[in-house]
């Protein structure tokens, strides 16, 4: 049996957004097919960037069809997280790299738009009935050195997507997690208007 968490919005907000959450069950028996993938990084493809610069790049390892190379990225990852990656098909590395603006100016915004082109395959994820969880605890100089990554480019962010199982297939404490409620602070506390730390008056 499977977990949905559906997040407790303030207003009704568009379900795949209210839906998507970071289950650590996954199903180590269903793999991600190719379709699936090749959606995943379209939606990805198509984010907005400054300038368009589109300044994403993805590494991908597929268990079921690189077993070596999911093995060295899952080696990149903490131990809490390889708990519970171990069952996932795949593992999606986003990285931002250091592709200029027009006119040859520092592109600061490369991290923020890398960001968003992973929100895009997150969603993308939902809507084809898969799961994902992105996480931020990896060593980036060891997927670096593992991967050869430039430089002058970032590792953002590991993601595990693959099909969601029922939360037993987890230990315990990792479990409890699964199980545990969702929440976010009230939208006051977040969200200004008008100047900094005047709540939005909704």
């Amino acid at each position: 049996m499977t977990l949905d968490k559906n997040a407790s919005t303030s207003v009704p907000i568009h379900e795949l957004m209210s839906r998507r959450w970071s289950p650590r069950a996954f199903d180590d028996k269903r793999p991600v097919t190719r379709a699936q993938l090749a959606a995943l990084l379209e939606a990805a493809r198509w984010s907005p960037s400054c300038n368009g610069v589109e300044p994403w790049r993805f590494l991908v390892w597929d268990r079921t069809q690189d077993a070596p190379g999911f093995a060295l990225a899952f080696d990149c990852l903490s131990e809490g997280n390889k708990r519970w990656v171990k069952n996932a098909p795949l593992l999606i590395l986003s990285v931002a790299s250091s592709d200029p603006l027009t006119g040859g100016r520092p592109n600061r915004f490369a991290q923020y738009d890398t960001g968003m082109a992973t929100m895009s395959l997150c969603l993308q994820a939902v809507a084809i009935g898969l799961i994902s969880h992105q996480m931020a605890g990896f060593d980036a100089e060891k997927a670096r050195a593992a991967f050869g990554i430039p430089t002058d480019c970032t590792p953002m962010a590991m993601v595990a997507v693959g099909c969601q199982a029922s939360p037993d297939v987890l230990d315990d404490e990792t479990k409890k997690k699964e199980l545990a409620p969702r929440a976010r602070k009230p939208l006051a506390e977040r969200f200004f208007e008008g100047s900094w730390g005047k709540s939005v008056q909704i």
